[in-house]
């Protein structure tokens, strides 16, 4: 069984799970962070009872991020305490205030900006957060949509902040994002599938490999934190 991966790797989170055995399968692969999508209209939506699965199926080394577009700040909440949730990603276009808020209630913030798209990367500096997921934008659904983009157009912004990288990655592109990027971590889903919601583990060990490989950049600390006990 692998260990997550060390500080001097960008940190991997494999986001879309919906079965423990998957999600389980990718913490011992060397996983540093599982990713929950709260979001009804994602072909990788779970809900509560799928999620606690989830994270029940998880060490205490792996931690949980729950993935969720224009929720209340009760919603969150009251959600990240039944799934056990170590992390919240806001995917939407929730007002600054709310990361600031989730933060005083002890939870780490990811907040999704965009390089087209609302909210911008170029607005970064209004959004308290622990660390930011940079992405292309302009899909159907918020998120990737699994298209590739210009990654280095992120390395700016990485050198300021504590930035993961997402949208299009696979394992044969990966470690060509990083070296364009200079991110902290990086985020896969559809990349690493044989199926929306359904992870080739083969691949998803393939991803990591591929990560171990790739220097980390000197600005950037842990984002991903373990779960709560």
């Amino acid at each position: 069984m692998n260990e997550p991966l060390c500080d001097n790797h960008p940190q991997i989170k494999i986001c879309g799970l919906t079965r423990p055995e998957e999600a389980a399968a990718c913490a011992a692969a060397g996983a540093n962070a599982i990713g929950l999508v709260f979001y009804p209209p994602s072909p990788r939506n779970v809900t509560e009872t799928q999620a606690r699965r989830i994270c029940d199926a998880l060490g205490p080394r792996t931690a949980t991020v729950g993935v969720f577009v224009n929720e209340s700040l009760d919603t969150i909440l009251e959600k990240a305490r039944r799934c056990r949730l170590s992390a919240v990603q806001l995917h939407g276009q929730e007002p600054p205030e709310l990361g600031a808020q989730l933060a005083d209630a002890g939870l780490a913030v990811i907040r999704g900006l965009y390089l087209h798209g609302d909210p911008p990367v170029s607005a970064m500096e209004r959004y308290p957060a622990t660390a930011y997921l940079v992405e292309c934008g302009g899909g159907k659904l918020p998120g990737g949509n699994a298209r590739t983009w210009d990654w280095g157009a992120a390395r700016a912004w990485a050198a300021r902040r504590p930035v993961v990288i997402a949208g299009g990655l696979d394992p044969d592109n990966v470690a060509r994002a990083i070296a364009e990027a200079g991110p902290a971590a990086v985020d896969v889903s559809s990349g690493v599938e044989q199926a929306p919601g359904s992870k080739d583990i083969r691949k998803v060990t393939r991803f990591i490999q591929a990560v171990r490989g790739c220097p980390r950049s000197e600005r950037s600390g842990p984002i991903f934190t373990c779960n709560p006990s």
